[in-house]
């Protein structure tokens, strides 16, 4: 048996773009721990998937497009953090290049998903 959001790319990808963020917060080294906004960034980028996988276990559109929305909002957070990690230098320019394709490849996937159960 397979869950039903395990057919979905957009839950696919965004279970591995969240896995390819906990291991580029993983090399973080600064000179004082600042866990909380490293445990921010596990949680905003894990919350994409989650609430994907979330609302299509719901019982109407309606609320599956409400997850998605989240979902989006919780992706925009993740690439937010992301950028101040680069401006502080905490990730290099080359880790945050090679994320941010794959966030907006996600968004873009998230808007489409939203705009077919909106239909």
């Amino acid at each position: 048996m397979k869950f039903g959001y395990e057919d979905l790319e957009v839950w696919n990808k965004s279970v591995e773009f969240a896995v390819q963020v906990i291991d580029t917060v993983e090399r973080i080294t600064t000179h004082r721990k600042h866990y909380r906004l490293l445990e921010q960034i596990e949680s905003s980028s894990t919350s994409v998937a989650m609430n994907i996988a979330e609302g299509k276990g719901r019982y109407s559109k309606k609320e599956f497009s409400h997850y998605c929305y989240i979902a989006r909002g919780s992706l925009y957070e993740t690439m937010t953090l992301l950028e101040i990690f680069r401006r502080v230098k905490w990730i290099s320019d080359s880790d945050y290049a090679n994320l941010a394709p794959k966030g907006i490849e996600i968004a873009s996937m998230i808007m489409g998903l939203i705009n077919s159960l909106n239909k």
